[in-house]
């Protein structure tokens, strides 16, 4: 069973989720990658979250953004957020993804920087 999901919403989003994998294949860490759209595939992101047994997830976008949210609203599991850029720099991304509610939080690291997303999923690991 992997320890880490990568999500992105668009296969777009690829170059992100290598930077992600590169950092967690260097430190040994399992991951299960995945491209899920929160908004073109919600039943199926609702089944595989539901199904999976990882420990933390880190999930990508841009635009809305409202992946790495809608994820944190179905666990209690650790969510990383990854703002991707596109339009406005990224900006609308990584706005939607810190400005999240209360009682669904999402830590979110910098615009496109899927290798910290990757170092904070591995201390997020490290505390078990």
């Amino acid at each position: 069973m992997a320890d880490v999901a990568i999500i992105s919403g668009s296969t777009s989003d690829s170059a992100i989720t290598e930077k992600v994998k590169k950092v967690l294949d260097e430190n040994r860490v399992s991951y299960d990658a995945q491209v899920i759209s929160a908004h073109r595939d919600p039943d199926k992101l609702d089944a595989y979250i539901k199904k999976s047994g990882v420990k933390v997830f880190i999930a990508i976008a841009g635009l809305s953004a409202a992946l790495p949210g809608v994820i944190a609203s179905k666990t209690d599991k650790p969510v990383i957020g990854v703002p991707v850029s596109g339009t406005l720099n990224g900006l609308d991304a990584l706005l939607a993804i810190a400005q999240m509610p209360k009682g669904v939080p999402v830590a979110c690291v910098g615009v496109d920087n899927g290798e910290n997303a990757a170092w904070l999923a591995i201390r997020i690991l490290k505390l078990q």
